[in-house]
């Protein structure tokens, strides 16, 4: 067969907790599910950096220091894999995940330009994290979105791709 195909994989998820999932958290962690996945026939990593301190795994970090281990730690037990990093976050400042792009370069980043409604996955239509996102329960939290305009969007955009290093997917993809 000469089709390609690209296998991605999701390492931890968004806010999943590690009390109640088996999740990566730690760079030891990240650096083993991401091994058992490349060594599974995974191309390309979606990476979600969580902080280190005891019990809080279930929350993001944007702290270079954090991902840049990380990140390194894949790359040494994932030879050539791409890496696709997670950029969201909750109001306009999107200026630590820019950091963050600067150092690891990520061969993707994702671009998350909507609300968090994914975020609302109870069956009573409560939202799952109200402590996070901010919202009252029940209330979509639209205008916390980081790209509430089209100028926004662009300038985002932009950031995302002046952060991120660009890299030729296809001749990565491509393990054989």
């Amino acid at each position: 067969m000469t089709d390609k195909v690209a296998i991605t994989c999701a390492l931890t998820g968004v806010l999943t907790d590690p009390r109640q999932h088996p999740v990566p958290v730690t760079v030891e962690q990240m650096a083993a599910a991401g091994k058992q996945a490349f060594d599974a026939g995974a191309s390309i990593l979606h990476v979600h950096f969580r902080r280190q301190e005891p019990g809080q795994g279930h929350l993001p970090t944007w702290d270079p220091e954090v991902a840049g281990p990380m990140v390194d730690a894949i790359r040494a037990a994932c030879p050539g894999v791409i890496l696709n990093m997670s950029t969201g976050v909750i109001g306009p400042d999107i200026s630590a995940p820019a950091a963050c792009m600067r150092r690891v370069k990520p061969e993707i980043a994702a671009c998350n330009a909507g609300s968090l409604n994914y975020l609302k996955t109870r069956s009573d239509g409560r939202w799952a994290w109200p402590d996070l996102v901010g919202a009252p329960p029940g209330v979509a939290p639209r205008s916390m979105s980081p790209f509430s305009s089209e100028e926004s969007k662009k300038r985002a955009i932009a950031a995302f791709i002046s952060s991120a290093r660009t890299s030729a997917l296809s001749s990565k993809c491509s393990r054989g």
